[in-house]
């Protein structure tokens, strides 16, 4: 159409004046794998005149570069970094508080049970249990204790939430700067947490889980409950947990009397309480006691004043174990409270008979007579019991020293009694008709293959009873137990109070059968209160921490084992034991006492046993490892030891006789001048005649002095002693026995 007009538009173009359809594809001469080299040349020049591009800027100056470049990277992964390491702490923390028991189960564990053992009148003698102490509100023990506490361990206690974030920090400081572990950071709720219920491994589940028990607990308790309970449950060492068994441990005293100094050591125990003990380093532990005094100043605890008061006292020194013989004592009331109540679930207490001023006495009784002879005479070991008539324990003293050797050799160790034996062989004798005035012949004597002799290895020939029994003469003990039989001896000794087990033969006269010297003292008692049994006993009653009583005990009605006659024979026979006969160191001045002293064989063990209208004592003398001792003998160490404590134990009291002695005047021979017994009984020439059969005291006085000698067959219904009398045994001559004309 020739006449159609052209139309305005204009079409696109790409570089180039060719024409081509939109559905046509095509390629350039630039766009060719393969091209000739002028096309490409003019290629080229065409993209050179083409408009400049913009300059891309250089890669250093994209990413902002110099300093403030850098503290923008750094800044920026420290924030990556944070929300990452934030992540995976919280990743951690859900995991292995997964592994723990719902929050809602929690609870404070019951602390350890305490046993706190008091005297008779109150005084406490010592704690047992695993903490060794009984628990303390913070306003009932020394206000010095928790101030240095918080001072050296946690100054931020009652700022922080259970985990203090800037001792953290510090503690990590001080511990890069130095190379080695000087800091711990844990708060005292967090260690409060790992005591509780975590063991001390240290492993990052076990951190993890005492910083969420430390949250607990500061959400469940107060400050003040959280400061108290870690206080009375913390290792202090010594075998000591918690304040108040530290206080006695260290200082002999409760933890509501300590003073600054001794708050101080306390609280300095916590960095390494084995190695800073005091009964361990006492140097290490005041220096110790030093940084914390000075922490206390910095926190405004305490003034400069105060603290050079502390510093002027000197160092404490402890023992490596508890010392004192009351702690024998304490060990013997845990042997019986399981008995006595069972398994121990609940701090208890429990009282006493100990008499703790008649404890210390016996002590320092035992430690004298040690020190001053009993290294000449081969002597290291003693014990010593003391009861009342009741058989109540007064006094007890297992040792010579509780620190060194914690084994109980009055109540535990069984010994031979030797001589101390025979006033039961005598009393089951006056049992059997005989009497005080009694005659038997001193000489030598055979039963079967056994041959007794007397100590000295001398005959004295016709003596009575009482003298015998003074003297100490084997053979007439053994002729009277032949006499009476051995099982009657037995019996008699069983029914006054030895439990131990004894061997039914002749030479129990001589006391073979092993004894404890508790038992064997306590078997005495009845010679002092008229005949009654005494049960010997430390416990007087048990209660809880609450007041409940567990157990009171029931020795006010004891049975009669003796008769009141025979009581007052034997108590006349063994007051010349005492005045004329082998227990004479034993005196006891204005005192009537009665007792009796024995002798093992190679003096291996002494003891003497003696009693007045008061106490009834045992006391023994030897070595733990049996050997011998330089002749000590019962009327030697043993009797002194006895009467200086029994002097003690008297003063200021009135004097008292035995039962069915006259007052204060000493038996001639076997009580004829006695007044009536306490109960208006006849005398004991009158006893005499009636157990003899006879009316006159004159007859009956002569028939006691001489009596007819049994033939065999007729011995008026008692056994004939199986033994050749009066003849002398024929023995080896030593040279001991030419220098001591034997």
């Amino acid at each position: 159409m020739a006449g159609r007009r052209k139309s305005q538009r204009i079409e696109p173009s790409f570089e180039g004046d060719d024409d081509y359809d939109d559905d046509d594809l095509r390629l350039d001469e630039d766009d060719r794998v393969t091209r000739p080299a002028k096309r490409k040349a003019n290629s080229a020049a065409r993209k050179t005149k083409a408009a400049p591009r913009r300059k891309t800027p250089s890669r250093r100056r994209s990413q902002g570069g110099g300093f403030f470049g850098l503290v923008r990277f750094v800044g920026y992964w420290c924030i990556v970094l944070g929300i990452w390491g934030g992540m995976g702490i919280g990743a951690l923390v859900l995991y292995y508080g997964a592994q723990m028991p719902s929050a809602r189960t929690w609870s404070i564990p019951a602390r350890p049970p305490n046993v706190k053992i008091v005297a008779r009148d109150g005084s406490p003698i010592a704690n047992r249990g695993t903490t060794g102490g009984e628990a303390l509100s913070l306003e009932q023990m020394s206000p010095y204790i928790p101030q240095a506490v918080i001072a050296i361990e946690d100054r931020r206690f009652y700022s922080h939430f259970g985990i203090d974030p800037l001792g953290l920090a510090r503690a990590m400081i001080t511990n890069v700067a130095t190379g080695r572990m000087v800091q711990g950071g844990s708060t005292l709720t967090q260690q409060l947490a790992k005591n509780l219920f975590l063991s001390p491994e240290r492993t990052l589940e076990r951190k993890v889980q005492e910083v969420l028990l430390a949250f607990w607990l500061e959400h469940k308790y107060s400050k003040d409950e959280i400061l108290a309970m870690y206080l009375n449950r913390v290792f202090f060492g010594s075998n000591a947990y918690g304040v108040e068994a530290a206080s006695r441990r260290y200082f002999h005293k409760s933890a509501r009397d300590v003073n600054l100094g001794e708050a101080a050591v306390l609280a300095g125990l916590l960095k390494a309480p084995s190695r800073l003990s005091p009964a361990r380093d006492p140097e290490a532990a005041e220096e110790r006691a030093q940084v914390v005094l000075a922490a206390m100043r910095d926190e405004g605890f305490v003034t400069d004043r105060e603290i050079t008061t502390a510093m002027s006292q000197p160092p404490t020194r402890a023992k490596s174990y508890w010392s004192g013989a009351e702690h024998y004592a304490a060990d013997l009331v845990m042997d019986q409270v399981p008995k006595l109540v069972g398994d121990i679930t609940e701090d208890l207490v429990v009282e006493t008979t100990i008499d703790l001023d008649l404890e210390k006495k016996a002590d320092e009784a035992i430690t004298a007579v040690l020190d001053t002879e009993g290294a000449k005479l081969n002597a290291s070991q003693a014990a010593l019991v003391s009861v009342d008539g009741t058989g109540a324990i007064r006094a007890l003293v297992g040792g010579r020293d509780y620190a060194t050797s914690q084994f109980d050799r009055a109540a535990k160790a069984k010994r031979q009694p030797g001589s101390a034996f025979k006033p039961f062989v005598f009393a089951a004798a006056l049992e059997m008709g005989r009497s005080p005035l009694s005659v038997r012949n001193d000489a030598p004597v055979r039963i079967g293959k056994w041959t007794p002799e007397n100590y000295d290895q001398k005959y004295r020939g016709q003596v009575t009873l009482s003298s015998a029994l003074a003297s100490s003469l084997n053979t007439i003990a053994a002729q009277l137990v032949m006499e009476v039989g051995p099982d009657q001896v037995v019996k008699l000794a069983h029914r006054l109070g030895i439990e131990s087990e004894m061997q039914a033969n002749a030479s129990i006269a001589l006391g073979t059968s092993e004894v404890t010297l508790l038992e064997l003292t306590s078997a005495y008692a009845p010679f002092m209160n008229g005949g009654y049994k005494a049960t010997p006993h430390i416990i007087r009653r048990i209660s809880t921490a609450r007041g409940e009583v567990l157990y009171e005990n029931a020795y006010d009605n004891p049975p009669r084992v003796l008769a009141p006659e025979i009581v007052s024979m034997m108590n006349g026979m063994m007051l010349r034991v005492m005045t004329e006969g082998t227990g004479k160191r034993a005196s006891l001045p204005g005192w009537q006492a009665g007792g009796k002293t024995g002798t093992t064989q190679s003096f291996r063990d002494a003891l003497f046993v003696g009693y007045t209208a008061n106490l009834t004592t045992g006391v023994w003398f030897g070595n733990d490892d049996g050997k011998s001792m330089k002749k000590v003998t019962g009327g030697g160490l043993p009797a002194k030891a006895w009467s200086r404590f029994m002097v003690a134990a008297h003063e200021g009291l009135s004097p008292s006789p035995l039962f069915g002695t006259s007052g204060g005047a000493d038996l001639p021979v076997a009580g004829i001048n006695a007044a009536p017994t306490e109960d208006g009984a006849e005398t004991l020439a009158e006893m005499v005649a009636r157990a003899l059969g006879t009316s006159s005291r004159k007859t009956a006085i002569e028939e006691a002095v001489i009596p007819p000698r049994p033939v065999n067959g007729d011995a008026g219904g008692l056994p004939i002693p199986p033994a050749d009398v009066g003849q002398q045994p024929k023995r080896r001559s030593t040279l001991l026995d030419v220098l001591i004309g034997g």
